[in-house]
């Protein structure tokens, strides 16, 4: 056994070997930064984490072997870590960071928090109760080659979410159900297909033809009459696809005609659709299966996972995929659901080749199956080394703290390439406490512009504060003078307010609400801002700048300083499931930059909002659309000794989630 303790004073030693550490996630880099915290000499350390291993965990995570798949990753870490260090002890929690259990006094026992996750839900929650707590956070993430970490301290530097992030690109719904024109449409109309067949069905992701289409407005009665559909099972019935699929015992040719055949020949009568647009395709499965030739790889070079097949080759992977799938739900049992997992291969197989039929009706290029499963998961592959370097950066902010040296703390970026200096780790100072942050300011407060005479209660509850403002079980009064409980946290005792509309309680433009999340220790004042003049599909915004008296008339608010969200025409990142997870991979939406990023940008440089005149462009390295960004930057290197302007100095920086 090899410890640092040895290169550390005496002083500093003592404090490693005493203190409590707390470790959320043990994926990439909870691998690394266990083993770097016990041969450093850490003794008191414990780890959670909800996931167990998977076999695309072993290429990284070296912690793990095969015989350990299926196994918790935090009690599997903790074995092999002590085989380092014996002497250690180690705490491992198969759990939710997110459980109750875990609350405001349970993290005052760490003098630490390292976070190694991958989800932003997870991470704005272990930021709340840092924060609560008043214990100092060391926030960390990669992607691919590139990565980060940051330090927050209540009151000394900027939190997690003192700048706001980009909600998730969201798509309108006849985009996806009538006329895709990119092939992440063609992706999420997959996902969505899924879990219409076989997962959690949800109205909203509906995948026939959207008979509702502003766009089209055609006579659906004519439009029916014209369509020539077949007269099998296969035939088009306004029920929901669930139901239909059953009704023909999944058969997979049946539904291969009616997804790709008659449901494009309805589309095909909605004739304005088409009259700027190059109109859809059919696919017939006798056609394809007479076709000679086709399944052979368009693009052949590569893995397997990086060839591109013919629609035939894609036709027989949906065919074989729905058979695996349906066999899958037959052994669960009535009643039973699939989840969509990126790593699950017949569900992975299953939207690669339904996506690739519809980008092929819809004249695209069609997409390998790396490229749909990283575009599909929201993943960038994860490499070893980078977790590597990154976990040893944890330690290092980390001893810094326990020196009393907070001062010295700082934001680093690893690059991908060496900058002008010939640095691939670029420091920044730490930025301070943004003032109207909705999170660690004195009185967080925001304002939220919606439709008092449409937006549910249960709206309220689950998407605006805790979907968007990351709460986990919150209280919600109105400041009447009543003090009236609108939503409470206690089971059954406000349920029969869910389907009420916000304007049967009284609430108006200018109505003020207190919410309260007692497991984060957090109040949010939300502010009220009416209007009936939202976009379609958006159910509120996120006014940008809160105001310091209560919401004034929407012509003073900025439109460019807001925030659209609600839509759940967004593709769904990872898997389908619902409670966010320490997942295996520390993989994550990244934006480049050709500049060195202060530390108001970690962890998610979209997140700084275009504030004045200095704006850049960050390339969204998944769907090529832009964000628009502008930080201020803090370089903490040496100048150089020619004395160039640092505008010269530009590095390519990726910002993680």
């Amino acid at each position: 056994m090899v410890q640092l303790v040895g290169s550390l004073r005496k002083e500093l030693a003592d404090s490693v070997s005493s203190c409590r550490v707390l470790v959320v996630g043990a994926g990439g880099i909870g691998c690394e930064l266990l083993k770097n915290l016990v041969l450093t000499g850490f003794k008191n350390i414990e780890v959670i984490d909800l996931d167990t291993i998977d076999v695309s965990n072993l290429n990284r995570q070296f912690l793990f072997q095969k015989k350990h798949v299926g196994k918790s990753k935090a009690q599997v870490a903790k074995e092999s870590v002590l085989r380092f260090c014996p002497s250690a002890n180690i705490t491992a929690y198969h759990d939710s960071i997110m459980n109750p259990d875990y609350n405001v006094e349970f993290f005052r026992n760490f003098v630490l928090v390292m976070n190694a996750l991958d989800n932003r839900a997870a991470r704005n929650h272990v930021n709340r109760m840092c924060l609560a707590a008043d214990i100092p956070l060391i926030e960390s993430g990669t992607a691919g080659y590139l990565g980060q970490v940051t330090v927050i301290k209540k009151g000394q530097t900027e939190c997690y979410e003192c700048q706001p992030k980009p909600t998730q690109k969201t798509f309108p719904g006849c985009t996806i159900r009538n006329t895709p024109s990119e092939p992440i449409h063609c992706i999420v109309w997959a996902k969505y297909l899924f879990n219409q067949l076989f997962g959690e069905e949800d109205a909203d992701q509906e995948v026939s033809p959207d008979t509702a289409d502003p766009e089209a407005r055609w006579d659906s009665a004519a439009a029916a009459a014209k369509a020539s559909a077949s007269e099998q099972d296969g035939d088009i019935k306004r029920v929901s696809t669930r139901e239909w699929a059953r009704s023909t015992g999944y058969d997979s040719v049946k539904i291969f005609n009616k997804l790709f055949k008659d449901d494009i020949r309805y589309l095909l009568t909605m004739d304005k659709l088409w009259k700027k647009r190059k109109a859809p395709l059919p696919l017939d499965w006798e056609e394809l299966l007479q076709q000679a030739g086709q399944s052979e790889a368009v693009s052949a070079s590569g893995l397997k996972d990086q060839q591109v097949l013919g629609v035939q080759g894609y036709a027989q992977m949906f065919s074989n995929s729905v058979e695996t799938l349906r066999g899958d739900l037959q052994q669960k049992g009535d009643g039973a659901e699939l989840v969509w997992d990126k790593d699950d291969s017949p569900a992975m197989d299953f939207v690669t080749a339904a996506a690739n039929l519809r980008m092929h009706i819809f004249s695209m290029n069609m997409k390998s199956r790396f490229d749909v499963k990283s575009m599909a998961g929201n993943i960038i592959p994860a490499i070893a080394t980078t977790n590597a370097i990154i976990a040893g950066l944890l330690v290092l902010e980390g001893l810094k703290i326990l020196s009393g040296d907070m001062d010295k703390c700082r934001t680093i970026f690893l690059n991908k390439q060496p900058n002008p200096r010939k640095k691939l780790l670029v420091p920044c100072a730490l930025d301070p406490p943004n003032s109207n942050c909705y999170v660690c300011a004195s009185r967080p407060e925001v304002t939220v512009r919606l439709n008092v005479h449409k937006t549910l209660v249960l709206t309220l509850q689950d998407k605006i504060l805790k979907e968007r403002f990351g709460m986990v079980a919150p209280d919600v009064q109105i400041e009447d003078g009543k003090g009236t409980i609108l939503i409470s946290s206690e089971e059954g005792e406000t349920e029969a307010n869910n389907n009420k509309v916000l304007s049967d309680f009284g609430i108006r433009n200018g109505s003020r609400l207190q919410s309260d999340d007692f497991l984060q220790d957090y109040t949010l004042q939300v502010n009220i801002l009416h209007s009936e003049e939202l976009e379609k599909d958006v159910e509120f915004e996120v006014v940008g700048e809160v105001p310091e008296k209560g919401p004034g008339p929407a012509a003073a608010v900025e439109d460019g300083k807001s925030i659209a969200n609600g839509n759940k025409d967004s593709a769904q990142p990872s898997t389908s499931s619902k409670a966010p997870v320490e997942e295996d991979d520390d993989d994550v939406l990244i934006l480049d930059s050709d500049e060195e990023p202060s530390s108001s940008s970690a962890m998610d440089i979209s997140t700084k909002g275009a504030s004045s005149a200095q704006k850049r462009k960050f390339a969204d390295a998944e769907t090529g659309e832009s964000v628009e960004s502008s930080t201020k930057r803090k370089r903490l290197d040496q100048p150089t000794a020619s004395g160039q302007d640092d505008d010269d100095d530009d590095d390519d920086i990726i910002a993680l989630d």
